[in-house]
């Protein structure tokens, strides 16, 4: 393996990490109203053992704003490992990179200000942003994911502005719903994992509906991809390979979300987040950016010189083993269902 394709398995990496991780913070915040009841005894003060819909948020406070930081990851290398890719990507890119920011800031604003609202009108307010700030970043995701596949409109400079007929496509429209339904089934299945038995019951159920709804519109993708108004795989083989795991993947979750099995279901719908990650990278591989007029950009063009890659390396090597231990210890540290050894947090 090359210096430059370690690189682009570590940005693949970083962004896979953060779809399994933050898709569940997604997922939960769009899933807030309906994984609780109308009662909420969480208030402004005082309950350690709130019900309904503070439960659900529970769920995730312990590691909420911590999940971004392989957000912030990515994007360091994207900058510092290929930059020609993110002086392309990002401008291009920047309205709906704009509209995830959006999102993230105002989800994680509502979450944390919930509980200081004076009353039920107020509440209900945080929890449209909450609902808001979850979905928003999770249909981005899934439009930039649904272009990057067909391939963009690059313009003779290399540059590539992405307009309206663009993005409301038929198949990058189910990309975007197809990532909004797979964040919300992996947010419940991080409930039914961390919750209590009713509460984790209802994520079950929600769950596999969500995932069935996720199954039909990515087949939906697929059915036009083969049609030919899909995505532009370069390497075809590979890529029939990854779309097959991912089926199995959402029938797996599905399958132990039936039968109870919270860590199994949990672990399905983790990779399946990750496949689509995979997907990008592999399918068209040595290209990292696919132009709809046939013309790409290889890893060759888009990745620094040698020696800046080499001075990279002796950071990356330190600054990846904190980021894992740092999640694992806080994985480890938080570990067990909300309510039995963690009190209320939002």
């Amino acid at each position: 393996m090359t210096l430059e394709t370690a690189w682009l398995a570590l940005l693949g990496l970083l962004l896979a990490g953060y779809f399994v991780l933050g898709g569940y913070d997604y997922g939960v915040q769009m899933l807030h109203p309906f994984l609780g009841g109308r009662g909420d005894r969480g208030g402004r003060e005082g309950a350690h053992q709130p019900t309904g819909q503070n439960a659900a948020l529970d769920a995730i406070a312990p590691f909420f704003l911590g999940n971004e930081v392989w957000l912030v990851a990515f994007a360091g290398v994207l900058f510092g490992a290929f930059p020609h890719l993110e002086g392309t990507l990002l401008p291009g890119l920047y309205p709906l990179i704009v509209a995830i920011l959006v999102g993230l800031v105002l989800g994680n604003a509502a979450v944390q200000l919930r509980r200081r609202a004076r009353g039920v009108r107020g509440r209900r307010w945080w929890d449209a942003l909450i609902v808001f700030g979850g979905t928003l970043p999770a249909v981005c995701w899934g439009l930039v994911v649904g272009l990057l596949l067909h391939g963009v409109p690059r313009r003779a400079d290399g540059s590539f502005h992405i307009g309206f007929g663009d993005v409301f496509t038929p198949f990058t429209l189910a990309c975007g719903a197809t990532t909004a339904l797979l964040f919300a089934a992996h947010g419940s299945a991080f409930v039914a994992l961390r919750s209590g038995p009713e509460l984790a019951s209802r994520a079950r159920h929600l769950g596999a509906s969500l995932l069935r709804g996720a199954a039909a519109v990515g087949a939906l993708a697929l059915l036009l991809t083969l049609f030919g108004a899909g995505a532009s795989m370069t390497n075809r083989a590979t890529s029939a390979v990854i779309a097959s795991l991912f089926g199995a993947a959402l029938a797996g979750a599905w399958w132990h979300f039936a039968r109870g099995n919270d860590i199994s279901a949990f672990a399905a719908t983790c990779c399946a987040t990750a496949l689509p990650v995979l997907l990008l990278g592999a399918g068209h591989y040595p290209y990292l950016l696919i132009s709809s007029a046939g013309e790409g950009l290889t890893i060759g063009h888009a990745v620094t010189d040698g020696t800046t890659l080499k001075i990279l390396s002796a950071f990356g090597v330190l600054v990846v083993p904190t980021i894992l231990a740092y999640q694992t210890w806080s994985w480890w540290a938080f570990r067990g269902r909300t309510g039995h050894r963690h009190p209320s947090y939002f």
